[in-house]
């Protein structure tokens, strides 16, 4: 709905019903293909407003945020999916994604994220925009541009072992993803000219995938291991597929 100045507002929390039941299933389904260990409960704040941002290598990343935690999650995903069996549009939709179209800004979706975290929601966005890699690729601008905007501080989640989910359930064993919660940090303050400043944005998004690095594989961490090799391996996947041709 519209608010003040023409500013998108979406009430917080949404849809509670059908997000109680969808979170019921995943509680229900994913023991039977995978052992989920959650390390770091213990800085997982109480209530919001947060921003959760985590390594995106996998479709199931959002599924297992959702296990994981009791808050009314908002997630911002992209429109189109091409990584991801059918079945996940059906769940985003259910859910109540706040789209992303990725290569172009999406207003719409900044103004319901900020109403989101003004109203002490908590809000979940992979930094990395997509799961094309295994690997961790350097931020799309979007998690950075609403650190600096919205004032909630943010949390690091590594999420680790969800890749093989469905190759070792299709051979008859149970795969172990471990996720790995970080310490808040942040808010970042800066000023109105800094937050459209595209160099101070980026020194963000870095400084964000950085504590995420410490949180994923050593193998997996790409442009932000300490291994030259591991970095090396990982030159061509910070190439991002829409790139020139936004979604629409």
């Amino acid at each position: 709905m519209e608010g003040v100045e023409g500013q998108l507002l979406i009430r917080y929390p949404r849809r509670q019903v059908v997000r109680s039941l969808l979170r019921a299933g995943i509680r229900l389904i994913m023991p039977l293909v995978a052992g989920v260990e959650v390390v770091g409960r213990e800085n997982i704040p109480a209530k919001g407003p947060l921003l959760v941002v985590g390594n995106h290598f996998s479709f199931l990343d959002p599924v297992v945020l959702i296990k994981i935690t009791d808050w009314p999650l908002e997630f911002i995903g992209g429109v189109r999916r091409p990584n991801a069996p059918s079945i996940v549009s059906w769940f985003a939709d259910a859910w109540g994604v706040l789209p992303a179209y990725r290569g172009s800004v999406a207003r719409g979706t900044i103004l319901a994220s900020k109403s989101i975290l003004a109203q002490g929601g908590v809000l979940a966005i992979f930094p990395e925009g997509g799961s094309w890699a295994t690997v961790l690729r350097p931020p799309r601008p979007g998690a950075a541009f609403l650190s600096t905007v919205c004032n909630a501080p943010i949390l690091p989640i590594g999420l680790n072992g969800l890749t093989e989910v469905f190759s070792k359930f299709r051979g008859g064993k149970r795969a172990h993803a471990r996720i790995q919660i970080g310490k808040p940090f942040g808010p970042f303050y800066v000023s109105e000219r800094g937050e459209t400043d595209r160099n101070r944005l980026a020194e963000i998004g870095h400084e964000i995938m950085q504590h995420i690095a410490a949180l994923v594989h050593p193998n997996q961490r790409g442009f932000y291991s300490d291994d030259p090799a591991i970095r090396a391996a990982a030159q061509g996947t910070e190439i991002y597929p829409w790139a020139g041709s936004p979604e629409a």
